[in-house]
């Protein structure tokens, strides 16, 4: 029906007749001469109708915005002066010779030059679709997924399938289950990742594996979050962390270079105890320049318990912002809205100092909290900070993690607010986690039960399991995990005491992961592997703000489909096949 796409039009071809296929994106009467604009996924191109063929000319007359349409005609260059430098097709345009309207287009629900709630987008997700910017979008992510996949295959990896259906697996979310019809009362779990399997295809000689999978999590939702969202999903034996590294910093770093014109150099690495400390954050944005400063030291002997009190506590932790030259940018309002930012980070306040001499100590400090400072603290602070005439200091004092991510975050939104945040690409490695974090009144592991110490055995991991590092690794990009992954246990001795340290008993783990502790035992690899998240890659390098607008067909924050209105209802006869008896919600007296 077509001889080739809109956007593939160009000074090459003037002279010859081709067909068109396409959309109506706007149409022009100018002075008797219709010009429409047309459109398909490559791009648009004019198309001008002349009154001399008058059948052609009334149904042109006819179109509309979104109309479907056929077109045949003659490549010819624009007029002078009429050059459009903006389009790629700019420089030439079609003298319409036929026309056939392949399907008329009532008024749209939505308005392509105004913004749309997020809402509409998704019910009319088909027509949000048609507009360039979002065209554009999902051809990237085809690149993207392309060009991952010849990298891949290059370096021996195989696309190896694993299931959908499985068995519940921790992964740090909710599962979503599916009733089993044959096995009455029994539920498969959709994946939250294929980490067991892809470690069964280690241990089954498969040696380097990927897959671009789909991925599922029942957890609440934000920007970066999807209910079902895409892993780039890569497992590998006999490599060391740092050969998975170097492989797949190879991947993206070709991929900026192929796609985007960017050249990364080699990827830092820094220490997740580094990364809490300087930037409050294990995935730190190192294009913003404002960085933690510990000084629990300088004020543990203070007449200020808030500072005092951490101070002194093992578990605790005072650190300091300081903002160059901010003093006189923030009013006594902006610093009370700061206040209570960081509330919702659990902190209980934000203490701050302005420094209005440096030179002066304690006499050129202004706060709240000067009166709880001598002058050999004050002196102190301000040589730690490195603050001169006109900065503010920002603290922090609380248990160590509630620091971490008030001043974290409070560091992200000043570097945003005063236009801190450096253009262009700031990769890095993060290294080094702990193997566990506390929860509640034990230890969860910080990424996952199989991922490996460093440099000890199981005895020694079980004697003091809360100081044991991982051989575990995040690929982080402009303050975005971008992947994360570790060195596997393949040892069961190992695998079992870590099962002991998270409270799993024998039979527990047997009941969950006894096809896992059975594979263990013949002659296992040492293997190593990593996930990307493909939606947040794809996000970040067309320069979107959600991973939804890289999404052909995603949820809403509340995890719904608009488009189709999922989740539904079931048919009672497929709940009865299934055994499933559904509980009415009652309602409370607001919904009645």
């Amino acid at each position: 029906m077509r001889t080739l796409y809109c956007g593939h039009v160009n000074e090459a071809l003037i002279g010859e007749e081709i067909e068109l296929c396409g959309w109506v994106n706007r149409r022009r009467d100018l002075g008797g001469v219709i010009f429409i604009d047309l459109r398909d996924r490559e791009g648009i191109l004019q198309v001008v109708f002349d009154p001399d063929l008058e059948e052609v000319f009334n149904t042109a007359n006819s179109l509309r915005n979104e109309f479907c349409v056929q077109i045949k005609g003659l490549v010819r260059a624009r007029p002078e002066g009429q050059v459009n430098k903006d389009m790629t097709t700019g420089g030439v345009e079609i003298l319409g010779k036929s026309l056939n309207v392949l399907n008329r287009s009532e008024p749209l629900p939505l308005d392509f030059n105004q913004k749309n709630t997020e809402e509409h987008r998704l019910k009319y997700r088909y027509l949000d679709l048609r507009r360039p910017e979002m065209a554009e979008r999902i051809k990237f992510r085809a690149k993207v997924t392309s060009a991952v996949r010849s990298y891949l295959e290059q370096h021996d990896f195989l696309d190896i399938e694993t299931p959908i259906l499985t068995k519940a697996t921790p992964e740090g979310a909710r599962d979503y289950l599916v009733p089993s019809r044959t096995h009455k009362g029994e539920f498969f779990a959709l994946p939250q990742s294929p980490q067991l399997f892809k470690q069964l295809l280690m241990m089954s000689g498969m040696d380097k594996y990927y897959q671009i999978v789909k991925c599922f999590r029942d957890e609440d939702l934000r920007a970066d979050r999807q209910p079902e969202f895409t892993q780039i999903d890569i497992e590998t034996t006999f490599m060391s962390a740092d050969q998975v590294m170097e492989v797949t910093e190879g991947m993206i770093s070709k991929l900026f270079k192929d796609l985007l014109d960017v050249e990364f150099p080699t990827f830092p690495k820094m220490t997740y105890a580094e990364a809490m400390k300087r930037y409050g954050s294990d995935k730190p944005d190192l294009r913003n320049p404002l960085e933690l400063v510990d000084v629990a030291d300088l004020v543990k002997d203070v007449d200020f318990k808030v500072f005092s009190g951490p101070a002194n506590d093992p578990k605790g932790r005072v650190a300091v912002i300081k903002v160059p030259q901010g003093a006189d940018k923030f009013s006594r309002k902006n610093i009370d809205e700061y206040g209570k930012f960081v509330e919702i980070y659990g902190a209980k306040g934000l203490a701050w100092v302005k420094v209005n001499d440096a030179s002066a100590g304690l006499a050129g400090m202004q706060s709240p909290i000067a009166k709880f400072l001598n002058e050999e603290t004050a002196t102190a602070l301000i040589e730690r900070t490195g603050a001169e005439t006109g900065d503010i200091l920002f603290f922090g004092a609380d248990k160590a993690m509630v620091v971490a991510e008030a001043l974290g975050a409070l560091r992200l939104k000043i570097g945003e607010d005063l236009d801190l945040v450096e253009d262009g690409w700031r990769p890095l490695w993060v290294v080094d986690f702990p193997m566990f974090e506390e929860f509640g009144n034990g230890l969860t592991p910080l990424h996952h039960p199989f991922t490996a110490p460093t440099g000890i055995n199981a005895e020694q991991l079980e004697a003091a399991p809360e100081l044991a590092l991982s051989d575990a690794y995040d690929m982080v990009l402009n303050g975005v995990e971008l992947g994360g992954g570790s060195v596997r246990i393949h040892d069961q001795q190992m695998q079992a005491a870590v099962f002991r340290i998270l409270g799993i008993s024998d039979e527990e783990a047997e009941e969950k992961f006894g096809f896992l502790l059975e594979a263990l035992k013949f002659g296992t690899p040492p293997h190593a592997g990593l996930a990307f998240g493909l939606d947040r890659l794809v996000m970040l390098m067309c320069g979107a703000t959600s991973i939804r607008d890289v999404m052909a067909f995603p949820k809403t924050t509340t995890a719904a489909c608009p488009l189709t209105n999922a989740p539904s209802p079931a048919n009672p006869t497929a709940l009865d096949d299934l055994a499933i008896n559904v509980i009415a919600q009652k309602k409370s007296e607001e919904d009645a």
